[in-house]
């Protein structure tokens, strides 16, 4: 089954950047719509960003539009999120998300998460 991890957490100083990617097994990444969920502590998961199968269509939560683009190469099955302009209520545990259906900001529309990788804004 297919499988997605993501990498390129760390910890930045605020109005740094990072760009987090996700990368997929099998060759079946082209099928999928993608998204980014954070997880803040004591918080639930919320959406960040979503992208359509051919990566024509995007989505964003209003607290990142224009922040934190979302791309992604199918050649490379990798799904990016290039987070710019950061600050401390960013920090969270960044998921990337697997969707059969059309890109979408709903959580329960996706079928597959990667583990989570950290991302920590502090000075």
């Amino acid at each position: 089954q297919v499988q997605f991890v993501e990498s390129g957490g760390g910890l930045v100083q605020p109005g740094g950047s990072l760009r987090l990617s996700c990368s997929a097994s099998g060759r079946t990444f082209s099928s999928y719509s993608m998204g980014w969920f954070r997880q803040a502590p004591g918080k639930e998961r919320e959406f960040v960003a979503a992208i359509s199968r051919n990566g024509g269509v995007t989505y964003y939560a209003d607290s990142v539009k224009g922040r934190f683009p979302i791309s992604r190469d199918n050649d490379k099955n990798t799904v990016y999120l290039q987070m710019n302009s950061l600050k401390p209520e960013d920090t969270a545990v960044y998921h990337c998300a697997a969707s059969l259906r059309r890109a979408t900001v709903r959580r329960s529309d996706y079928d597959y998460w990667g583990q989570g990788t950290q991302v920590t804004v502090s000075s």
